[in-house]
């Protein structure tokens, strides 16, 4: 299962230490993600995690030792981040252990620094998401982990997610106010077959609206579905081209304010626009084509 992560496309591979291994086999998981971790870097992989033990169960420090001996580890994962100081912990230690993975890196090594991922599962959490985005400089975003959260406050998970409104919507908040780039949603544990394909294109669009820009996957056939729903549809792109390039003449006309298919375009949709630019081009979309096409977009 290691070795065939390797052929994935993804922007993020995340190995386990935590729920999926029992006790008795974490010193050898460790031993094996160190070892995969020290092999070349893999061509369709731009992110290697490692999500490590919750700092409460005391076995985090043993993690942090053994697989940060890999050269190619991107990210640590930390579980069940309740406070500040569970991230302020990883912080301490990489520091320590490798120090110019903390920083920028030397210029000699180029090595850029390492980050860390938050998951978010418990209502002690939510409520203080403020401190924990501000923990440490290294914090690159927050996860949000349904099934813990689910079990700290009794709730039944239910298709419509309902109950999990105020704690995803507290999340990307906190994000965006805190400049955090990555805001990742719950998994969807249901995988098999067209149904539950549905159901996971269902909630990765619903969490796509509420300001997720990633979700976690549990099984490579959610890879293809997932990418597809974040990423800008044809319309999307589409529109935003055609915002982009008439607000470009707009700007010229020295006019702040114009309408575009009858809807008033101004600075905010405009941000708008050139964010789903952006995020197509990072998802090889042929953004040109579609400018090349929309070039003679005026703005009404």
């Amino acid at each position: 299962m290691l070795d065939k992560s390797r052929g994935l496309s993804v922007d993020c591979v995340a190995y386990d230490l935590e729920d999926s291994v029992t006790p008795s086999k974490k010193p050898e998981a460790r031993s094996l993600i160190r070892q995969l971790l020290q092999q070349s870097r893999p061509i369709g992989i731009k992110e290697n995690a490692v999500r490590i033990n919750a700092i409460q169960t005391g076995l985090a420090l043993d993690d942090l030792t053994e697989v940060l001996k890999a050269p190619n580890v991107d990210t640590i994962l930390v579980p069940k981040v309740n406070s500040p100081s569970e991230l302020q912990y990883v912080s301490d230690f990489i520091r320590h252990a490798l120090p110019e993975r903390y920083n920028e890196g030397s210029q000699e090594s180029r090595a850029p620094p390492i980050s860390l991922l938050a998951l978010i599962e418990s209502a002690k959490a939510v409520t203080d998401l403020s401190s924990i985005c501000k923990a440490s400089p290294y914090l690159s975003g927050l996860i949000f982990a349904a099934e813990d959260f689910a079990l700290d406050l009794s709730l039944t998970r239910t298709p419509s997610l309902m109950e999990f409104l105020y704690a995803r919507s507290a999340i990307v908040t906190a994000c965006r106010a805190n400049d955090l780039p990555s805001t990742i949603d719950l998994v969807c544990t249901s995988y098999m077959g067209a149904v539950n394909q549905q159901r996971l294109r269902e909630e990765c669009l619903g969490g796509k609206a509420l300001g997720f820009n990633g979700k976690q996957c549990i099984h490579p056939s959610q890879v293809e579905v997932v990418q597809e729903a974040f990423a800008p549809s044809k319309q999307e792109l589409d529109w935003a081209v055609r915002v982009t390039i008439a607000d470009r003449k707009a700007d010229q006309q020295g006019r702040g304010a114009w309408t575009l298919d009858g809807q008033m375009i101004d600075a905010p949709v405009v941000g708008k626009a050139k964010s789903i630019v952006s995020k197509a081009e990072a998802c090889n979309m042929d953004v040109l084509s579609v400018q090349h096409k929309c070039q003679v977009q005026e703005p009404e």
